[in-house]
């Protein structure tokens, strides 16, 4: 409706009506011309980017955005110089009384560094305990010797005893658990391209312009991962790739260009997510993104009544869907499709065996892409390569800011600010609190701290009946909800460009991971972001705990996820990548040691 007024004003004004892009200007002359026939003489589409339209009376001209006529977002992005974050380089940040991994003679506790003389030199050293209060000093030339240990369990490993051959049967024990593992890859892909696949074609003209009417600036690795996908789709062989990045970072754009090549080819998707929550926010997205283009998308979760769940169903059989978004849902025996092209999955992890299972059956020869937020440290993406198909996105978003991060003891008045703060700048707030069953008393007594009627404070949580949780995200999105006192319901994917502060009560008992990722719900638009890790004003904190809020804090700025990797959430990661059964034999060696021992297999 809007276009066509606009095109009437043509009769008697010019009207320039700037498109960000070259697909924009496409896109809208093909609208254009379907309808009229033609591209009226005073019709004008240069690109360009204006915030908002205006009139020039003596002109007789109009001057109008893309985005103000067909309701999207208007985003204008900065191209800068990108900065990729590299992680932290393991022997450069050595404490005294840290435990590390000497290549010949196993775990011991660092001392520190000693000037010694030797030969009539003068040289540094690396000073070693072993068992039995055994020193060795390591000359500083020999560093890449020693590794810094890090375990999958909290618990201090015993140091190795010097003289004995223990260390080097530890080794062997590991590297035999690490070829079975090596051997396990190499037999997937091996019966993947037997079974051979679905060969996509190239890019269409379609694809292209899907792909430049993406609202944000890409980043180098997108654009990167972006390819490698798609030439694996192009393949004879079922794709299987790994798409890490942290939270924010591009993969649902990635997955939606590649459910668009595979829908354009006469195939099906099938979106696997692990929330309700995020199965309603993928829904939205892609259908947002698919709009302009003859793409069906659906969304089967517990909130979809049992009479469209049922049409869904149907029609996806019939081949009349093209892309399916759904929580396990999806995986019931009663839903199948009629020719499934590409499965997307979003944390693989959340899923359960049962649930995995009926994975590998989807699995058999189609191509699959799987998204997780768990970083993957870069040794142990360098030892899967030739394993795995794994693409990393490790540079932030342009104008992304690292989130302020304040841990600290619960206090009314610091919570009240924090909240005006960002109320005052026309933002929302996640409040979390995650015991269901005092939920309610905690949003009254937060209430009573913000102490203003004109604040809208709403409830979100997993055992809520469905249509109330829908409607209460419905409101938090719509910004008709100023605060949100939720559950960890938001942890997984959501993307609420609006919230900009999140305070998170009893901080101490989640994980680092965890609260990493939580973190990620904020800071996802240009606005600096703020989150508030309250620890009990009675109850005292463990010292593990203090750890982890330690270093989720230290570790603020962008592309942490990478930093906090090697922090014991990174092998949290690996256990997500490799299998639980894996995490023994980097105990007895060392993540380190591990990783070189899985690049030799």
């Amino acid at each position: 409706a809007a276009l066509e007024d606009l095109l009437a004003e043509t009769e008697r004004k010019d009207v320039h009506l700037y498109c960000e892009n070259i697909a924009e200007t496409r896109r809208l002359t093909e609208i254009i011309t379907e309808k009229y026939g033609r591209v009226p003489e005073r019709l004008h589409l240069p690109i360009g980017f204006i915030r908002q339209g205006f009139i020039l009376p003596a002109l007789d001209a109009i001057v109008v955005s893309h985005h103000e006529i067909f309701g999207q977002v208007a985003v204008r992005r900065r191209i800068r110089t990108i900065r990729s974050i590299s992680p932290v380089e393991s022997t450069l940040d050595l404490q005294k009384g840290d435990y590390v991994v000497h290549v010949s003679y196993g775990i011991g506790r660092f001392r520190g560094i000693a000037t010694m003389e030797k030969n009539g030199s003068v040289s540094e050293y690396l000073t070693i305990e072993y068992a039995d209060k055994v020193m060795i000093h390591v000359p500083v030339s020999s560093i890449a010797l020693v590794q810094k240990y890090i375990g999958a369990s909290p618990k201090r490993p015993p140091l190795s005893k010097i003289g004995t051959k223990k260390w080097e049967r530890q080794k062997e024990k590991a590297a035999l658990g690490v070829r079975e593992m090596a051997l396990e890859l190499l037999e997937i892909q091996a019966r993947r391209e037997k079974l051979g696949g679905y060969a996509f074609g190239d890019d269409s003209t379609w694809q292209k312009e899907f792909e430049e009417s993406f609202l944000y600036q890409e980043t180098p690795d997108q654009i990167t991962a972006s390819e490698r996908i798609k030439t694996d789709m192009k393949q004879a062989v079922p794709m299987d790739r790994l798409l890490c990045g942290d939270v924010g970072y591009g993969k649902t754009e990635l997955a939606m260009r590649a459910a668009f090549k595979a829908v354009e080819a006469g195939k099906q998707v099938a979106v696997l997510v692990p929330t309700t929550v995020l199965a309603v926010q993928h829904g939205r997205t892609f259908a947002e993104r698919f709009a302009d283009f003859p793409v069906t998308v659906e969304v089967l979760n517990r909130f979809v009544a049992p009479q469209h769940t049922r049409d869904i169903i149907g029609r996806a059989k019939r081949g009349q869907l093209d892309v399916l978004i759904g929580t396990h849902r999806l995986l019931s025996p009663d839903v199948g499709f009629k020719d499934l092209g590409l499965l997307i999955v979003d944390e693989e992890q959340r899923f359960g065996v049962a649930h995995k299972e009926r994975l590998k059956q989807f699995k058999v020869n189609v191509d699959v892409l799987t998204m997780t937020a768990t970083p993957i440290p870069r040794t142990l993406h360098l030892s899967l390569l030739g394993l795995r198909d794994i693409s990393s996105l490790t540079t932030p978003p342009l104008d992304r800011r690292a989130i302020v991060t304040r841990v600290c003891r619960y206090d009314k008045d610091l919570v009240r600010r924090a909240i005006f703060q960002e109320l005052n700048r026309q933002g929302q707030v996640f409040c979390l609190y995650n015991r269901v069953q005092s939920i309610d008393r905690a949003a009254a007594e937060l209430r009573a701290v913000i102490n203003d009627d004109n604040v809208r404070i709403d409830i979100a949580h997993g055992q809520m009946a469905k249509h109330q949780l829908e409607d209460a995200m419905i409101r938090f999105v719509t910004g008709r909800t100023h605060v949100l006192v939720c559950s960890t319901i938001i942890e997984s994917g959501l993307d609420i460009p609006n919230a900009n502060t999140m305070i998170i009560c009893d901080a101490d008992r989640f994980g680092l991971a965890q609260l990493h990722q939580l973190r990620g719900r904020v800071g996802r638009y240009k606005h600096r972001a703020y989150a508030y890790l309250l620890l009990p004003a009675t109850r005292p904190v463990t010292p593990m705990a203090a750890k982890r809020l330690k270093a989720i804090e230290e570790y603020s700025q962008l592309g942490a996820g990478f930093r906090i990797a090697l922090r014991d959430l990174e092998i949290r990661g690996a256990g997500n990548i490799l299998g639980p059964e894996q995490s023994g034999h980097i105990n007895t060696v060392g993540y380190e040691m591990y990783c070189q021992l899985l690049a030799q297999a």
